[in-house]
């Protein structure tokens, strides 16, 4: 008689087992993400082959640690140098993705961008399980894509994708998404925590295994965060979200997790109505200021991945008509923004306790480092005074609770960074200063938060 399966509940955030059900994980503290999972029996023979419904593996064999290639393996271009920043310079043949993002944001669009491209000079495989074949025909039609010689496959059984694929030998394979693919021998329905962790790692095993680059498109929560276990972004080499407002043409493609390159990299694209354009100079898109000066705004210097990137800081401080003034802060965080206030009155002595006081980062971008300290101070100061910074001014600099200026990381470039694009003047800290003085540049070195003040004081 056959054993009947056997019941987990699995938190679908972090993967999580428990013997019974609850309302809140207590691994990752989630509320009402732990579903039913059932289990079937192993046997000997399904142990012994695992992935029995493909026999496309080979058994590999031991070595030594001496008889690996050193040879760096050649990777090739995604036709997108937006793309290929954030993946550490291009496509690694044998890895895996995984790129997530909110509906609409347009990860089938870019990525039937790069295969139609792609498609031209290799062998590409474009997998959807979500979509009919009439309607990404349709897509790649209004965007004037060539669509002659991609491959295409509409199914959502992994070891059917597997089998299909060997018969053209793709050197790329898109699967759109993960979340709706399945195996034959996990019991349980497509999307569950059961299912999304052994496709990802069959589709993994079948990337290193056949050298095949294999890019999953992931759904995210309501959070921004990828949907399914963590395992998931454990078992793939790289993990970029695609990221921007509803209400916004531009998109971010950012780098959380890149084995063979820079991890929290930044990509820019802008949504036209031929799909995702790169955008060259995302510095001149965030400095998009009106002619007249205000008080409020200031810009700064932010380092992603690789490169520098200009944005502005705006700040708004008004008497506030409550008891307790509100804080607000957009892309950058609130316990910080709380934490230089009360900088700036114990150092500056400049009290806002009774004022409101409301921050945005221009053009969308989240702003995670410190090197943004300075700028946002001065930004508040600005308008607390109602008196506007010089137009050709940048300031970057972590603010410490002493009220000194500590340095920041890449310093010299994010002074030359400035400078083509036209700022004559900038305050950084004094571990900062440029070895060289920099052409048609003024920078004024600080120590304390006091010495920037004093500097306001002369403009």
């Amino acid at each position: 008689m056959a054993k009947a399966p056997k019941r987990a509940y699995v938190c679908n955030d972090c993967g999580a087992e428990f013997s019974r059900w609850q309302g809140q994980c207590s691994t990752c503290k989630a509320w009402n993400t732990i579903s039913e999972v059932r289990i079937s029996p192993v046997t000997k023979s399904h142990s012994a082959n695992r992935f029995s419904g493909y026999a496309g593996f080979t058994q590999g064999k031991i070595q030594t640690l001496a008889e690996i290639s050193l040879q760096e393996t050649p990777r090739f271009s995604s036709q997108f140098l937006e793309l290929d920043r954030v993946l550490g310079g291009g496509i690694v043949p044998g890895s895996a993705i995984l790129i997530g993002g909110h509906p609409g944001a347009g990860k089938s669009t870019l990525l039937l961008q790069v295969m139609c491209n792609l498609a031209e000079k290799m062998s590409t495989l474009y997998v959807t399980g979500e979509e009919s074949l009439q309607q990404v025909a349709m897509r790649a039609h209004r965007l004037g894509l060539p669509t002659d010689k991609l491959n295409i496959l509409s199914e959502t059984s992994v070891e059917q994708i597997c089998h299909l694929a060997d018969q053209v030998q793709p050197q790329l394979i898109v699967i759109d998404s993960i979340q709706v693919m399945h195996l034959a021998d996990v019991q349980s329905s497509p999307g569950s925590v059961a299912q999304v962790r052994e496709c990802a790692s069959f589709l993994t095993r079948y990337a290193k295994t056949k050298q095949v680059a294999i890019i999953m498109v992931g759904h995210v929560t309501k959070d921004g965060t990828l949907a399914g276990p963590k395992v998931l972004e454990h078992c793939i080499d790289c993990s970029i979200l695609l990221e921007g407002e509803a209400d916004s043409r531009y998109r971010t493609l950012r780098s959380h997790k890149n084995r063979f390159g820079a991890v929290n990299e930044l990509g820019v694209f802008a949504m036209t109505e031929q799909g995702l354009r790169e955008v060259k100079n995302p510095s001149a898109i965030f400095l998009s200021r009106g002619e007249e000066q205000t008080p409020g705004s200031s810009v700064m210097v932010l380092w992603e991945g690789t490169r520098p990137l200009l944005v502005e800081i705006q700040a708004l401080v008004d008497h506030s008509m409550l008891a307790n003034p509100r804080r607000v802060a957009v892309g950058l965080d609130h316990n910080r923004l709380a934490l230089l206030l009360a900088v700036l009155h114990r150092h500056g002595g400049l009290m806002m306790s009774d004022q409101d006081v409301f921050v945005n980062v221009v053009g969308g971008v989240k702003v995670s480092e410190t090197s943004a300290d300075l700028a946002l101070l001065l930004a508040l100061i600005s308008s607390f005074r109602n008196q506007p910074l010089p137009r050709d001014l940048v300031v970057f600099g972590e603010v410490g609770l002493a009220g000194e200026i500590r340095p920041v990381p890449s310093g010299q470039e994010r002074i030359s960074e400035a400078g083509k694009h036209g700022f004559k003047r900038a305050i950084v800290p004094f571990a900062n200063r440029p070895k060289n003085p920099v052409p048609n540049m003024e920078v004024f070195t600080v120590k304390k938060l006091a010495d920037a003040l004093a500097i306001l004081e002369n403009f």
